[in-house]
Parts: structure tokens; sequence; C-alpha cells
């Protein structure tokens, strides 16, 4: 007797994949039996997606870089708890992963972050350190694309579309020689979200940390996101998830079922917001990196500070911080901004704008102690908890410190000048002016 027709199975295709170690194409004849292996270095870190070779967007994120930078630097770290912060009344800037599994998270109050992990070895951010490690990785994706667009110190976008013919390599294959790269160069390991617009490369680079590759294609985009909670779409904090709680909507899944009307009316322009960004829709571009608005540097004190002259001490050593920082990246600043915070968290910002842009440490410290000095003689009894400085309207280098200064600033910034030679042969410890001196001696 014969069978009873049936529809025959269409049989599974063919799929290629990447090795995201040696980087060599891996073709699998089925899509539901891919190798596990690879078959040149054996590697079982293979990366196979249908879009894998469509995509074009990527997101890349270093791995809690400033504990990565340490860790490089001091290899008997490596399997140690660290937290890269202040002191007691200091917050947790960066914390290894070894410390984030015991809880620890970045801006925690630094008593509780060794609360949770007393083991932690501590150390405090060296931002000349950090930066240099973020010059160089940034130099590395200028080389593969200009549009580079830099979100923060150790993340940024890159828009690879159509530089296929210029490195002969599909954007996927262009991003793993670029963490390759980063891993051999800068001696740190990044995460990489690839996709077909900036929110769900962002997205992605999140979703398997540390060193991780996540794609997300254009015809799983609603299916991907639909389990994922709300906090996963940009702007929705504490206060926006009890909104969204408070009518049912709890996962991205939930708002992909209202229209674009209701979020609307429901949530006025935030509405439209989370009405595109739910189903993955994007078309903000990857905008070339951004010219710097201000160069500062601050610090939060053990203990809470009154005293004049400690203060100004204080100010001083982020003045040439700042000082330095404008140098290197060949600014100056017309306006210098002093910043207080008290005891009890309350901020102060105060600003003075000079009659030609600057670079020079004393410069830039005597705008800053003048203000200082005004604020504690209009509130002698404050202590404070946090201080710093910084300089805003940057102009290039060459319209800083122009020669229409007076003699004597004239005659300080060819001695500041003089030093940073000194300084750059030698090491900056070689040669300090007697402010840095009396500061050690307190």
């Amino acid at each position: 007797m014969p069978k009873p027709h049936s529809k025959r199975e269409s049989k599974p295709s063919a799929i290629t994949g990447l090795c995201r170690d040696c980087g060599i194409r891996i073709k699998s004849p089925r899509a539901d039996k891919k190798p596990t292996r690879c078959p040149s270095c054996k590697s079982p870190r293979l990366l196979f997606h249908p879009e894998l070779f469509d995509l074009g967007i990527a997101h890349i994120d270093c791995d809690a870089f400033f504990a990565a930078i340490e860790k490089r630097d001091n290899p008997e770290l490596e399997d140690k708890p660290v937290i890269i912060g202040g002191g007691q009344r200091g917050v947790v800037s960066t914390a290894c992963y070894i410390a984030r599994i015991r809880g620890v998270n970045s801006a925690m109050p630094m008593f509780k972050a060794l609360k949770l992990c007393p083991d932690a070895v501590v150390i405090k951010p060296q931002m000349e350190k950090y930066a240099e490690a973020g010059y160089q990785i940034r130099e590395l994706m200028k080389k593969l694309t200009p549009l580079v667009q830099p979100i923060s110190i150790d993340e940024a976008f890159l828009d690879l579309r159509g530089t296929e013919k210029l490195h002969g390599l599909t954007p996927a294959e262009t991003i793993l020689n670029l963490v390759r790269n980063i891993r051999k160069n800068v001696g740190i390991t990044v995460s990489v979200g690839l996709s077909h617009n900036k929110f769900l490369a962002k997205l992605s680079s999140d979703l398997d940390k540390p060193n991780g590759f996540t794609v997300i294609g254009q015809s799983e985009t609603l299916d991907r996101l639909a389990p994922m909670q709300v906090e996963k779409i940009w702007g929705v904090g504490k206060a926006m998830q009890k909104k969204l709680s408070a009518n049912g909507v709890k996962t991205i899944g939930h708002l992909q079922k209202l229209d674009e009307e209701f979020l609307l009316k429901q949530y006025g322009n935030v509405g439209q917001h989370l009405f595109r960004l739910s189903r993955g829709l994007d078309d903000r571009p990857v905008s070339p990196e951004r010219e710097a608005k201000s160069i500062s540097s601050e610090t939060t004190f053990d203990k809470d500070i009154s005293d004049a002259d400690s203060l100004s001490q204080t100010l001083w050593h982020l003045s040439e911080k700042v000082s330095s920082r404008c140098k290197k990246a060949s600014k100056g600043g017309k306006t210098v901004v002093l910043k207080l915070k008290t005891g009890n968290f309350k901020s102060l910002t105060r600003n003075r704008t000079l009659p030609v842009s600057t670079c020079m440490a004393e410069r830039i410290f005597s705008a800053g102690n003048d203000l200082l000095n005004a604020e504690l003689q209009n509130n002698p009894r404050t202590a404070y908890r946090l201080i710093g400085i910084g300089v805003t309207g940057l102009v290039e280098a060459e319209f800083a410190d122009t020669p229409d200064l007076v003699s004597t600033d004239k005659r300080n910034l060819q001695a500041e000048l003089a030093m940073d030679k000194i300084r750059i042969k030698f090491g900056h410890e070689t040669i300090l002016k007697g402010r840095s001196l009396n500061r050690r001696k307190k």
C-alpha cells in the first residue's frame, strides 16, 4: 500500500563561518551540523551566523579596561580581584571580572566594594597610562576606516561598510584582525558587537563579555530583542522601568506589541524612542571623532578638607595634570573652571574667562586658586570632599599663550616649557616647582 503523500523537507543550507583565533574561513555543508573546532588551529572559538559577511556596523568595548591595563603591567595580579578607584571615601572606577563575580560594580562606593571583596587589590587610577592605551587602540581603528566614533576612552563604533575592496576582507574579518592586533599590541581583550545599526551593535557587545563576539542580523532582530528586559534600551533607567512596569511592560517584546500612537500618547517623545528601538530601528550614522570640549582633572579626598593651604596644594597638582594633558593634545583653554563638592555632596562650579587661552599650569592654577580663595572667604567653615579644575573653550595650541602676554607670563611660559623638555627626557620627577615640594612635605 503506498504511503500517504508528504511534503518533502528542505535540506539545511550550507554556512560559512570564521575562526576567531586564526581568522580562516570555515565552510560547513550543513548549518545544523557546524564543526566545533577549527580545522587549522583546533580552536573551539568559531563564529557562525547566516549574515556574518553582510553586516558592517561594529561596537568595540574594552573588557574591564583600567583593571586590564593594570593586570597587563603586573602579571602577578592576573588571578586576583582588582579594583580601580579611590580610598575609603571614593567610588569604584573599574572592577575586574573576578571582583565583579563578588558583586562589585562601577560607581559603587569603595567601602561597600571592600565589604563584598575584602581581599581585592585596590589601585588608584593612572589616567595617563589608560589614555595612552586608549590612543593606541584608536589609532588601530583609524587604520581600518575613517568612520570611527569614540564613546569613551575604552569603546567606539566603527562603520566598515564599503571597506571590502580596501582591505580585501569583509567587515567581520577586518574586525577579527583588529581584535587580534589589540591583544598583540596593547595586551588586552575587547568584546565586539556586529550588526546593521549602532543600537544593536552596542547591545551585542554586552551580551558575551569578556572577549566576546556577538552578531545580530537583520532578519532575526525582532526575535532577538523580544525576550530582553526593557532596560536594555538606551535611555530606559529605573524611573522609566517603573512607569513601563506599571503598565505591564517588562520586556522589549511587550513594547513590540504596542503601536507608535499609543506609546506617544502614554510617554510623550520618549514613546517614539521606545517604539523604534524595540523594533531595532536606528538610522543614526557613525560620526567621526568629535573634538573634546574640555580638559580637566579632579580628586576625591579620603577625609573632608577645609584647610586652604591643603586645598591649594592639591589644586596645583591638578593644574599640572590639566596642563600636561592640554600640551599632549596641542590645546589651550580660554575659560578655567573650578569644581568643588562639599561633605554633604553639594556640587559647586566657578569659572573665569582669561584674556588669552592657555595651556600653562601656572596660569590655570592662578585663575583656579583665585576662585578657590573667594569661595573659602565666603564659606570659611565648609569642608570639601572633592576638588577639580579644568579648561573649556579649547583652541589649537598655536593660538594659546600668545606673545602679547605681560613679560612675567612670558618668563613663566619659557620656564615651564624648559621644565617640560627636561621631564620628557628624564621623567616627571626630575624637576619640580616649589609648590610640589611643599605639598610632599605636608
